[in-house]
């Protein structure tokens, strides 16, 4: 699948059922695929199709913080990009489009203007939602100090999320002394906002082995030979054959064949690539190849999504607790307000993050709900929901806490509870320690820690589809009448499992190993 169709807005019918009464929406974290973008390779030059794309206006209007030394002012340097690649005796030469253009030309994976356009829409919509229809988040805003943002460090998400923001909050409903928003980033090596294999061994080596099973499983089937029947005539020289792990492998192939539907016919392969058959072929194979580890393996689903999972959930408990770990100790707050100077607010309402179609199969398929579903298109999103009980008396902290322990259960280690320490810490030690109950697993837990769960439930919409969780299904582990609705502590039980207590040693752990779990393990339990 390529270009996401949305839903219209839900009716005021479709509300009352997803919104019951007698339960208050209190967080709202959203993970949004980024927009519509060019091949991440250039492939099938040989098919007439273009290696560099005119579809990237932002080209022309490029804007960088330059410093003037003499006295250390910052101003904005407005410049224009061209791109520039090997001519045929391989000197330099300026990049052109289809019709010679040398303006607006896209890099390769490269956030286009139907992509901008797409996630600022995808804001739009969540804004009718969350603010006019729920009225959950306000119609203006002074800053942003409620809402935590997040990006992968690769430009199209970041771009993404950018725009989805711009969307939910376009300039007349900001302030005109609006500060500059808060936009947290990690290093590479510390990224876990899409599953980093590049970065962690171990899940490297997990990869290898599903994807080298699917290729086993597929290689020689009817399906298989019906796409060689198609496209192999377009396949490299050295590469004749479709395969899964040819090259271009299948799974590029896909990109190559999504990222043209999304755009132009200036860059469009030939007719035999948008086979309906062949398309649902190759997604089938495709989804199989990156995401059925997450279904079947719970090492799979922890170094691939579990650190990222973890945090998500860390944010609902946060939220209960009102102690930091919902994501204000993040974006530089203290105190109960942010590090914008602003006296802002005392915890977040809405997380929104920019990432990948990886990240959003990957957390799907690690909750059991990913079954029978196809690529996730450009622009997908996932929100995740946590819900109390009207009647529910909020657990509070005190705004200057002392520090505290308290016996955390099994192994009786002791835990410190300030919120100030949360983001600053006293010792090594108390950094590396959880604050509250966010990060220790429901089964540690006191019967008083567990009780501050209770009346809290959690949903997942993966673009405005409800999806349930199958380990939510019993009876006492969601709201009654809605298996939708798990309750909070059912849902951190789930996730509790695979959500890693040290992901980066986990990544050099267990590499003599098999792939493959002894006995299953299915998701979403």
């Amino acid at each position: 699948m390529t270009t996401l169709q949305p839903r219209g807005p839900y009716s005021q019918e479709e509300l009352r059922k997803l919104y019951p009464e007698g339960l208050q929406l209190q967080l709202v974290q959203v993970l949004l695929r980024h927009g519509e973008r060019s091949p991440v390779s250039a492939r099938f030059r040989n098919a007439g199709l273009q290696p560099f794309w005119p579809y990237c206006a932002i080209a022309r209007q490029m804007v960088s913080a330059a410093m003037d030394v003499n006295d250390a002012q910052w101003t904005p340097l407005k410049w224009r990009r061209r791109l520039e690649t090997f001519g045929v005796d391989d000197g330099p030469v300026v990049a052109t489009g289809p019709r010679g253009e040398v303006d607006a030309i896209c890099n390769l994976g490269e956030l286009t203007d139907i992509g901008r356009k797409t996630t600022w829409e995808l804001g739009r919509r969540l804004r009718h939602l969350y603010v006019d229809q729920l009225q959950f988040m306000p119609p203006t805003i002074q800053d942003a100090d409620m809402i935590y943002l997040r990006a992968t460090p690769i430009p199209r998400a970041l771009e993404s999320l950018q725009q989805a923001f711009w969307g939910m909050y376009p300039s007349h409903t900001r302030a005109a002394s609006f500060p500059p928003i808060t936009i947290v980033t990690r290093a590479p090596a510390d990224e876990t906002l899409f599953p980093n294999d590049g970065n962690c061994r171990r899940f490297a080596q997990l990869s290898r082995a599903f994807a080298q099973r699917t290729a086993d499983r597929w290689n020689s089937t009817s399906e298989m030979e019906y796409l060689n029947k198609l496209i192999s005539k377009w396949m490299p020289e050295t590469s004749k054959r479709v395969a899964v792990d040819s090259h271009p492998r299948l799974s590029g192939i896909m990109d190559t064949i999504n990222s043209t539907l999304a755009h132009g016919p200036e860059t469009r392969l030939p007719n035999e690539f948008y086979d309906a058959k062949g398309r649902a072929i190759i997604e089938k194979i495709g989804v199989e190849e990156w995401f059925s580890g997450y279904q079947e393996s719970q090492e799979y689903r922890s170094l691939g999504i579990g650190s990222l999972m973890g945090d998500v959930v860390s944010r609902m408990v946060g939220s209960v607790e009102m102690n930091g770990n919902d994501g204000l100790s993040e974006i530089g707050g203290k105190d109960g307000s942010t590090g914008s100077g602003r006296g802002g607010e005392k915890a977040i309402k809405m997380a929104l993050s920019g990432c990948h179609d990886t990240t959003l199969a990957a957390v799907l398929s690690s909750l059991g709900a990913f079954e029978g579903k196809p690529w996730p298109p450009y622009t997908s999103h996932i929100a995740l929901e946590l819900f109390k009980k009207s009647d529910l008396q909020q657990a509070q902290v005190p705004a200057n806490p002392k520090v505290e322990t308290t016996t955390a259960g099994a192994g009786d280690h002791k835990t410190p509870k300030s919120w100030f320490g949360s983001i600053f810490g006293s010792s090594k030690k108390e950094e590396n320690n959880p604050v509250g109950i966010a990060r220790r697993k429901v089964e540690e837990l006191t019967d008083t820690d567990r009780s501050k769960l209770n009346g809290y439930f959690v949903r997942i919409r993966y673009n405005d589809e409800v999806m349930k969780v199958p380990g939510c299904k019993a009876v006492g582990k969601h709201l009654d009448g809605d298996e939708s609705f798990c309750t909070l502590e059912a849902f951190k039980a789930i996730v509790d499992k695979y959500t890693p207590t040290h992901w980066k040693k986990s990544c050099l752990s267990n590499m003599d190993e098999p792939p493959f779990p002894a006995k299953p393990e299915p998701a979403g339990y």
